[in-house]
């Protein structure tokens, strides 16, 4: 395993996949078997009060808006144990936080053994609800758009003067990073900027900020879009960012490390696969409780990759249904075209290119035999 990073807890993994830890599902998958996905990226409610210049979520809108229960959520988690997921991030379309269910989820799926973790603005996570869930959590992320308050508030509420978001969401991280120390809690806790080409600026304000809030590390990642070009990214301008990127690479301390995401940066938003088959590893389930095989399909659009929603029927019955392996096949066979078919560098992209390497015999596939790297349940 490549691109790990070494932390004052063990090596993290953000750069690549983690496939090596989990080859009974791939020599399952590559039988012909119907495998459970290893891990589900999720949200518990479409709804967030950010408006992110960076959002693909806004591009994601679907027809359906169910309403989440408790009880939907819970049975969620059941579902997940019986059929073996091992990992649940609440992250996917919409601010978790927000939902009456996330403090329940969170506790149910950690007792039902499922690693958890959440990426959150922190806006609406205080005190109380950090108590709540902190101990329960693998790892938390929080979206920080950059390092001064003004270009903070500018690019995620789209108002340079509200900076008072910016410091109620840093209240909340410096609480939750004292609560660790305090507890000694093994979760990892990070912020991240999506860097759009335009924000160079922006780059090591937000690698400075990291460190001065004493996270454990702090990363840059790309920013996706879709097939239609909707945010106007222009991978080509990133080239122009690098040596911004490695100064702030050389700020890491001995507590933070600044981390890159240098593989998807340097990718310029081609994919080199054409069959998709991460999803049948690494699955993502709307806010709304649609279930579809990558985010980038929740669209109304993409009706027909909507296999489900787990509101109106179990989710281990959708997962055993023929309309969810057809979306799978479909998506593996030679019909499907990812260069022209999906956006940008879906959640599953590492998982995929590792897929799509290990069957072509370019790069087979090993099981890892070396210790275990932090969050090796998330693929």
């Amino acid at each position: 395993m490549n691109n790990s990073i070494k932390t004052k807890e063990g090596a993290l993994i953000l750069d690549s996949h983690k496939l090596s830890y989990h080859m009974d599902r791939v020599e399952a998958w590559e039988a012909g078997e119907r495998i459970a996905p290893v891990s589900i990226d999720m949200s518990l409610t479409r709804a967030c009060g950010a408006m992110c210049k960076f959002c693909y979520a806004m591009m994601q809108e679907s027809q359906v808006r169910s309403s989440l229960s408790i009880k939907n959520a819970l049975a969620l988690v059941d579902d997940f144990e019986k059929i073996g997921i091992r990992s649940v991030s609440l992250v996917s379309d919409g601010e978790s936080t927000l939902s009456k269910a996330y403090i329940p989820f969170i506790q149910h799926a950690y007792n039902a053994g499922i690693d958890v973790g959440n990426g959150t603005n922190a806006w609406e996570w205080g005190p109380e609800k950090i108590e709540q869930v902190l101990p329960y959590l693998t790892w938390v992320r929080f979206t920080v758009a950059a390092g001064n308050p003004e270009s903070y508030a500018r690019l995620m509420y789209k108002s340079e003067k509200n900076t008072e978001v910016f410091d109620r969401a840093m209240n909340h991280i410096r609480y939750a990073v004292e609560l660790k120390k305090k507890k000694k809690l093994k979760v990892t806790l990070g912020i991240q900027m999506v860097l759009m080409p335009d924000l160079g600026d922006e780059i090591l304000p937000f690698a400075k900020l990291g460190i001065d809030l004493g996270v454990d590390y702090a990363v840059i990642k790309h920013c996706s879009d879709d097939e239609q070009g909707s945010l106007n990214i222009d991978y080509s301008k990133y080239d122009s960012l690098h040596g911004s990127l490695q100064q702030a690479e050389a700020m890491s301390s001995k507590d933070t490390k600044i981390i890159v995401k240098w593989e998807k940066i340097k990718n310029g938003g081609e994919p080199p696969y054409k069959r998709y088959y991460g999803s049948q590893f690494l699955l993502q389930i709307s806010g709304s409780g649609l279930v579809a095989p990558a985010g980038m399909f929740f669209n109304s659009r993409y009706s027909k990759f909507h296999i489900g929603n787990y509101t109106e029927e179990r989710f281990y019955d959708i997962w055993k249904s023929e309309r969810y392996w057809r979306a799978m096949n479909y998506l593996a066979s030679p019909s499907f075209n990812a260069k022209k078919m999906m956006g940008t560098l879906p959640i599953a992209h590492y998982v995929n290119i590792a897929l799509d390497r290990h069957l072509k015999g370019i790069e087979k596939l090993k099981r890892s035999e070396g210790p275990k790297p932090l969050h090796h349940n998330f693929l």
